[in-house]
């Protein structure tokens, strides 16, 4: 039992700024990191002993507060366009306001890793103001030997205080949530928001950063193994299965959500699953529900029953509810974080349009270019007024967390497929029959088996026709597959209003990506939905 106070087994303190701290509880495990929780108030157990966290007006990440600093080195490396500037000056006013904030209070501090590959790794210093938020990122990153822990030394430390209201005039920044990155420096200030998804995107952004400057390409995908070191990557916003595809009991899982592809191969840069619960089943999902009747996992804004049952259908706090849990809570995963070079990438789509074939081949030109669009479709829902399903391009699979411009993201995904010859495949996991409204979801069951079958290297040979609009190659027969649903104008009663709603969507590309032409060759250009549609 932590005794309540000062718990300081030899925390360098000096080298953070901070002063005149109650007390810093440094490195502790689960049970202790979850007994502080609860003695806090910050957090209850549910029935199984998982830690449920509320995370209030913040459910999901503030994109919009999110800012890096723009100094002579970073001035002419991020893409400006995405990601919104904060001067020095505001930055260190920002940081001197947010360490006076801290006097007086307890910390939570966890020395970790942001890099399974050992050339490639960030070693991150996460201090925290919740004892659950501790937690959550202990779950999350790569959890050092116990035995390193005297050695360590932090290339990123990440200061999140959710009771710190920033300033808008003070900082510059634009309301009371700040996420304020230093990429150059090393530290990253996180303040007025309970969200803990913020740190763990991060580690993600600063990685972003640095990567592309060793050749290693960093990537917002989940990635797995077979038996025959086939490894695959799955490219996916969230909501088009990367998590629940990825988690496949017949392949080993290296990780769900970040991983880099350098000169070694695939490696995670997380320890753990941050997978989303909204109607999480047991009978669909039985690897990620399993985890959440494990001590030590975090469930953030799940509801609980009167008996602390957690309901994975109600979603009246947030579509949005996840579970935090250390990646060994998967029977299958990978315990190195390492895998080989794929052999195949998954970029997964969930089109609400009901016009994307269900699976089709991409040259790798056509995989730069959709990529670089990122696209997938929200639906109608928990949002008042919204009718009609409404189109998502998000670059690169992950536009929120690349300080970089996507064609340097892109080039370096391009060239990488050529070198090691990378079948690519598009995936839509999204309505068949129609649009959202009158089609239904693709059924999971048939994904799996197209996927199984191109993991497994045997649709080289299938016969295929070429997509009318999109240009791509797409199967006509897959065992094990209805035939029906690889031509998605076929199941539509109306066909003509298929080929409205198709041209709808090719004039959504097309708009999309005329910000990225000047930055791609004519190869790309030709991968264009308009120009094929055209010829």
């Amino acid at each position: 039992m932590v005794e309540h106070g000062i718990y300081n087994r030899r925390f360098p303190v000096e080298n953070t700024g901070l002063k005149d701290l109650a007390g810093i509880y440094y490195n502790l495990m689960p049970p202790e990191l979850c007994e502080e929780s609860l003695r806090r108030s910050e957090a209850v157990l549910t029935a199984d002993g998982a830690l449920r966290a509320l995370t209030g007006q913040h459910t999901g990440r503030s994109a919009k507060d999110k800012f890096i600093v723009c100094d002579d080195s970073t001035r002419d490396q991020i893409w400006w366009d995405n990601n919104k500037p904060m001067s020095p000056e505001h930055f260190e006013l920002l940081k001197a306001d947010m360490l006076d904030h801290a006097r007086g209070k307890e910390l939570f501090v966890q020395d970790l890793i942001g890099g399974a590959d050992a050339e490639n790794r960030l070693p991150t210093r996460v201090i925290t103001e919740y004892a659950w938020h501790a937690q959550f990122i202990r779950n999350l990153l790569i959890r050092p030997e116990r035995d390193n822990l005297e050695t360590f030394e932090a290339k990123l430390t990440i200061i999140n205080l959710p009771t710190f209201a920033a300033d808008p005039k003070r900082y510059g920044c634009r309301t009371e949530t700040v996420i304020a990155c230093d990429l150059e420096n090393g530290l990253v200030l996180i303040g007025g928001t309970s969200y803990a998804g913020e740190m763990k995107k991060s580690v993600f952004t600063a990685l972003n950063y640095l990567l592309p400057t060793r050749g290693v390409m960093p990537m917002h995908c989940s990635a797995n193994v077979g038996a025959a070191d086939d490894a695959a990557v799955f490219f996916g916003l969230s909501g088009t299965g990367k998590t629940t595809l990825s988690a496949d009991p017949s392949r080993t899982l290296i990780g769900d959500d970040e991983h880099g592809w350098g000169e070694n191969g695939l490696f995670n840069f997380e320890g753990g699953c941050y997978a989303k619960t909204i109607r999480l089943s047991a009978e669909a999902e039985p690897e990620i529900y399993a985890t959440t009747k494990r001590f030590g996992t975090v469930l953030e804004n799940v509801v609980l029953d009167e008996n602390r049952v957690p309901d994975f259908d109600d979603g009246s706090l947030t579509e949005n509810t996840r579970c935090a849990y250390p990646l060994d809570y998967i029977p299958n995963a990978s315990r190195t974080g390492l895998a080989p070079h794929p052999k195949t990438i998954i970029m997964l789509t969930a089109d609400a349009f009901g016009v994307l074939p269900p699976i089709a081949k991409l040259t790798p030109e056509q995989a730069m270019y959709h990529f670089l669009s990122g696209y997938t479709a929200k639906v109608a829902g928990t949002e008042k007024g919204v009718t009609e399903p409404e189109a998502t391009f998000s670059t690169c699979f992950g536009a929120p967390f690349m300080p970089r411009h996507p064609a340097e993201y892109g080039n370096l995904l391009k060239s990488l497929i050529a070198k090691h010859g990378v079948q690519c495949w598009l995936v839509n996991t999204g309505w068949t029959g129609g649009a959202y409204g009158a089609g239904s979801r693709m059924p999971i069951r048939q994904t799996r088996a197209m996927l199984a079958e191109a993991l497994a290297g045997r649709l080289s040979g299938a016969t295929f026709r070429t997509d009318p609009n999109f240009g791509f190659e797409v199967p006509v027969e897959i065992p094990g597959v209805d035939a029906a649903i690889l031509n998605p104008r076929g199941t539509w009663s109306d066909p003509a209003a298929y080929d409205a709603q198709a041209a709808r969507l090719v004039d959504m590309f097309v708009n999309n990506f005329a910000k990225f032409e000047a930055h791609v060759d004519a190869g790309v250009k030709a991968a264009s939905p308009k120009m094929m549609a055209a010829a």
